[in-house]
Formats: C-alpha cells, sequence, structure tokens
C-alpha cells in the first residue's frame, strides 16, 4: 500500500459535513473520508457538483431498480472525475509563488520527502530545475477518495407500495455495492462494530480481492475501539479472503458523532497494546488470508501486504501528533473536529459554524439524543435542538420519519419505526402517562424520549443549506456532532493555516488550558463512568456493580499506564508533566471516591 502524502486524514464527519471534502482536498494531496448512506443528498449533492463542473447529470428515480446504489456509484464516480480534472489542472500549473502545485508542496509537512525534494529544486536553475520539477510532477499525488458505512445502519428496504426487499437492499448492503461498482481505487471504512451478514457480502465484489499482481484496488477499513475489536473483525474476514488493509483506532469518548465508552479502555494503552501485538497480528490474519484465498481459488500473495494503523479522537496540536507518529508508529493521524471550522474542507452552513466557534466545554455534551440509544456527541444551541424544542412547546413530540435510516425497533409496529419519530413518540409517551399520570412531564422517562432527534435529516441539512438546495419541510434544523476537542477551536480558519497548526508551523489555539489529550480522554471516562453510578446508586443490580468495578479497574490500569509513560518521555509533553501528573492524582482520588459510591449502593431487591 502506498504512503499517504500526508501524515494526516479527514474523517468522516455525519452524512454532509464531508459528503464532498475529496472534491474540496483531494487534488491538494489530502485524503478524507465521505459517509454513504444518505442516498437522498448524495443525490442532491451530484446534481449541484455537476452543475457547478460542467458535467453531465442524469437523475436516478428514488424508486428505480437499486436506486440507493445506483445513486451512490453515480455520485462517487463523479467525484473522481472532478477530482481528477482538478489534479491535472494543479499538476500543470507553473512553479511560481501562489500557484496551485507551489501551495501543494507548501502544504506538505516539512519531514516529507517530497517536501524536501522541494525545497532543494527551488535553489536549483536552468534545465537542472525544469528536469526537477518534471519529476516532481511525476511523483505527485491526490488524497484518497474513501467512504464510510456505518455498519448499524442496515435497516431493511421496502418498495413504493411497502414491500419488504431482500437484504441486499438494506440501507448498508446497498452503500457497500454502491462503492463496490464505482471507479474508485481506494478505501472502504466500516464504522461501529461487526455486521457479519454485512462482512459477508464484501466477497461478492471483485476489487476488494488481490488481483495477479497482488495489489488491492478496494481496500478494507475497520475503526475500532480496541485490540480484541480488530482481532475478532480481522478474523472474521481473513477467513473469507478478505485482507484488512488498515486498522483505524478511534477515542471510545473522546470523539465526534456516536460515542462507544469501550468499559473504561483508554486510548494510551490501546495503541500500547497495538504496537506490541502489531506483528503478531498482521502474520496471524495474513496467514488466515492465505487460506482464505485458496479456499476460494483466488490469487494468493506471496509478499506481506502493509497494514496501516491509523489512530484518532482529540488530538489537537502537532506535539500531540508527532508523539503519536513516533512513539507509536502509526501510519496517519485523523483530525476531525477541527476541521469543522475551516470553510475550504468541509460544507457547513453560516450559523452552525458560528455555533461551534462560540462553543465551549459546557455547551459540548454526551447526549442521549441518537435514535440508536448510542450516546452521541452534541452541541447546546443547535437549529436541530431549537426545532424539537419548539415542536416540544406545542405538545407535538417527534419527527417525520423521512428517510427511515435509522429505523430500528418493532415495539408498537409490524415494521421497526424509529424512537423519534412521531409514530413512536405517541405511542412511548402514551405508557408512560399511563403509568406516571400527571408526573410523566416531569420524568426523566418523558425526557430520554422526546430528546430523541432526527439525525438523518438533521446530519445532512449542513450541505443542503450551505448550497441553498432543497429541505424537508418542517425538519430544516442542523444537528452537528463535534467532539470535545471543539472547545478548544475558537475561529474560522483557512485550511492552510490549519494544515499549519498540524505540523507546527503556526498555533491556531488561542487558550492556555488546554489539556493533554491522553488527560482529556481520562476525564471524559471518569465523568461518563461517575454518571452512571449516579444514575443508579440508589438501587443496583450486581450486573452493574459488576460491569462498574470493571470499568473503573481498565481506568486505573490507564492512569498506571500514562504514570510510567509521561515520566519517561523526553521530547514530548515534559513541560507539561507536572500539570499532567496532578491531574492523574487527582482521577486516582475521585476512582477512589467513586468505588465507595459502589460498594454502599443499595442492592437492586431479588
Amino acid at each position: 500500500m502506498e504512503q499517504s502524502i500526508h501524515q494526516f486524514h479527514i474523517p468522516v464527519m455525519g452524512t454532509s459535513y464531508t459528503i464532498d471534502t475529496p472534491i474540496r482536498v483531494a487534488h491538494l494531496g489530502i485524503s478524507s473520508v465521505m459517509s454513504l448512506i444518505d442516498h437522498r443528498l448524495i443525490e442532491q449533492i451530484r446534481e449541484h457538483h455537476a452543475a457547478v463542473f460542467g458535467l453531465p447529470f442524469e437523475p436516478i428515480d428514488e424508486w428505480a431498480e437499486d436506486a440507493k446504489a445506483r445513486r451512490i456509484t453515480a455520485y462517487l464516480n463523479l467525484v473522481a472525475d472532478i477530482v481528477d480534472i482538478r489534479f491535472e489542472a494543479l499538476k500543470n500549473s507553473p512553479f511560481v509563488p501562489g500557484s496551485e502545485i507551489t501551495t501543494y508542496f507548501e502544504l506538505l509537512s516539512g519531514a516529507s520527502p517530497l517536501r524536501q525534494r522541494y525545497d532543494r529544486m527551488l535553489q536549483m536553475q536552468g534545465t537542472e530545475r525544469t528536469e526537477e520539477e518534471n519529476n516532481l510532477r511525476a511523483l505527485m499525488r491526490p488524497g484518497s477518495i474513501d467512504g464510510n458505512i456505518m455498519t448499524k445502519v442496515d435497516s431493511t428496504s421496502y418498495t413504493r407500495d411497502g414491500r419488504a426487499l431482500s437484504t441486499e437492499y438494506n440501507d448498508a448492503h446497498a452503500s457497500l455495492r454502491g462503492y463496490a461498482n464505482s471507479r474508485l481505487q481506494s478505501s472502504l471504512i466500516f464504522s461501529a462494530g461487526m455486521n457479519p451478514r454485512l462482512y459477508s457480502y464484501i466477497a461478492s465484489f471483485e476489487d476488494f480481492f488481490p488481483d495477479e499482481h497482488g495489489e488491492i484496488k478496494k481496500k478494507i477499513v475497520l475503526k475500532v475501539s480496541d485490540y480484541r475489536s480488530a482481532l475478532i473483525q480481522g478474523k472474521f474476514l481473513t477467513k473469507k479472503g478478505l485482507w484488512v488493509s488498515e486498522f483505524r483506532i478511534e477515542s471510545g469518548l473522546n470523539c465526534g458523532g456516536h460515542a462507544f465508552a469501550s468499559d473504561g479502555y483508554l486510548l494510551g494503552p490501546i495503541l500500547q497494546e497495538f504496537q506490541d501485538q502489531r506483528e503478531q497480528l498482521t502474520q496471524e490474519l495474513f496467514a488466515m488470508v492465505q487460506q482464505g484465498l485458496r479456499n476460494a481459488n483466488r490469487v494468493v500473495p506471496d509478499a506481506l501486504p502493509h497494514q496501516r494503523l491509523t489512530v484518532q479522537g482529540g488530538v489537537g496540536t502537532a506535539e500531540e501528533q508527532d508523539f503519536l507518529l513516533s512513539h507509536f508508529h502509526v501510519d496517519s493521524i485523523g483530525w476531525g473536529t477541527p476541521f469543522l471550522l475551516v470553510p475550504e474542507a468541509v460544507s457547513i452552513d453560516e450559523e452552525t459554524m458560528q455555533l461551534l466557534v462560540n462553543a465551549t466545554e459546557k455547551d459540548l455534551y454526551l447526549s442521549k439524543i441518537s435514535p440508536l440509544g448510542v450516546p452521541f456527541n452534541s452541541v447546546r444551541g443547535s437549529s436541530a435542538e431549537t426545532e424539537l424544542l419548539q415542536r416540544l412547546s406545542i405538545g407535538k413530540p417527534g419527527a417525520a420519519c423521512l428517510k427511515k435510516h435509522l429505523i430500528s425497533t418493532p415495539e408498537y409496529t409490524s415494521k421497526p419505526i424509529c424512537t423519534a419519530s412521531i409514530q413512536y413518540q405517541k405511542h412511548k409517551l402514551a405508557d408512560i402517562h399511563e403509568e406516571l399520570g400527571a408526573e410523566a412531564p416531569l420524568s426523566q422517562k418523558f425526557d430520554d424520549v422526546t430528546q430523541k432527534t432526527c439525525l438523518c435529516v438533521g446530519l445532512g441539512n449542513a450541505a443542503l443549506k450551505l448550497y441553498n438546495l432543497k429541505t424537508y419541510a418542517g425538519s430544516q434544523g442542523v444537528a452537528v456532532c463535534p467532539g470535545p476537542n471543539m472547545a478548544y477551536f475558537d475561529h474560522v480558519v483557512s485550511l492552510r493555516e490549519m494544515i499549519d497548526h498540524i505540523y507546527g508551523r503556526i498555533s491556531i489555539i488561542s487558550r492556555t488550558d488546554r489539556p493533554n489529550m491522553f488527560i482529556k480522554e481520562l476525564s471524559l471516562y471518569v465523568d461518563y463512568l461517575q454518571n452512571k453510578i449516579r444514575e443508579c446508586a440508589d438501587e443496583m443490580s450486581d450486573a452493574q456493580r459488576n460491569y462498574f468495578k470493571t470499568f473503573r479497574t481498565n481506568i486505573l490500569n490507564g492512569i498506571q499506564y500514562y504514570s510510567t509513560l509521561f515520566p519517561s518521555l523526553s521530547d514530548h509533553f515534559r513541560q507539561n508533566l507536572p500539570t499532567i501528573q496532578r491531574e492523574l492524582q487527582h482521577f486516582l482520588d475521585l476512582l477512589s471516591e467513586l468505588h465507595e459510591l459502589v460498594t454502599e449502593a443499595v442492592p437492586t431487591p431479588a
């Protein structure tokens, strides 16, 4: 696998925030990830960009045969065409100040061999310089145009007249097929855990297997939160002859979007385990994929393919990036949340961007708004939240279920429906009123139901509002899902400024109290545990008590790891070491108090 031009990538953010990021940045060598679930949004964005770039557009009707997959394929091919056009224009521009090709090289890290070669070229003259300019052009590559599928978003699809379609027409399955049928040569990232049915379907497509030269046109990337998950998912795929080209490690809580607390395992120890087991993991999976390919009578590569290891979640300074690259030897760092303040890189409306500019720690919180029942990183005051509160104020909880990507429960209906829908909330609130009477609207149960938000529409509206495209009547609010790191970025910046910040050429963080990324994540885990314990402190089951003890033990192990790690470092974080050590002790004290709460909690009656 080719190494990336840059040492960072832009991860997927919502359904719309990075929906056209490759069009914006891939020609500059920057890799990014688009969500491939929302085919309606994708069709609107395809029509928009086809018009902007003067390329043909043939609409695909929503109810046409295999419309979801065909819309995704058509959009990915359009994106590839646009990136090719932009990259060729850039590559053929002159090496003069301010040109696109000059920008391409100036954005690179000073440690990049390509940047160093460019700097040497600037000192050359005459034919020697001309020859080296041509050599540099030959070495240039665009960033990767990658896709993301959240494996849990795989609900059954129906015909216009309500008949259920077969499994391959499910949301995630159709998205996979749409990507597989595109002409892209890139990576498909699977997030939110293993979906065996979906993973088995990958084997239906030739591009995910090595060709006669051992090359894989479409690579599989697994987003994981711990080593065990990587091993289990990796084995499942390699047994089918499918190679995992990258494990993308994400912090359980110090991230954007849905958050998975991973039983208290902290990012530092997780990375250490990957580093310690990396060679063994790769060798074991390679042996399994060779056997899987033999069983399928396919080409079996002799050479061990490179398996990338990347990490994302809460990275905010050049020092943190350098540490992750040098200490854990990862291949790339994901910078997500900070890019929400880079209008050149993402699709975001002005109102939402200003909301993020002004957001502080108290505004950013782990919410219960996701219809999937998974904690979701949110910011207070979004237009989607305002819209929800307006509906509640007139006694109309719930939202119209327009896109149906997150339908999940058959509790009241023969077909699954979404917990954010009017239909579901009407039934659920009636049950709560019957149980609690006049106290129902004041109860936590009532709040837990009514705060569920339509993320299908809300997460897609940012791009539609930016481009003045059609939104759904009555559902125009924008949902946004930044990570906690957003609190430390407080102004809109250019793409060059953000990349200069990433590589340490400038700093765009004005605050002096930003905590180290590992300490921030630790605080989030302790807060999470504290809130969970308090929710059931009056009455706690044995299962809950054991879960809390395990969670606490894993955090303690993480603190012990950090207590040894930070003092041993000579090149990173030395200036902040006294503060870090005080914070570690503070969290040890808090965990001791939490242990007492768990010990003293009243057991649930048998």
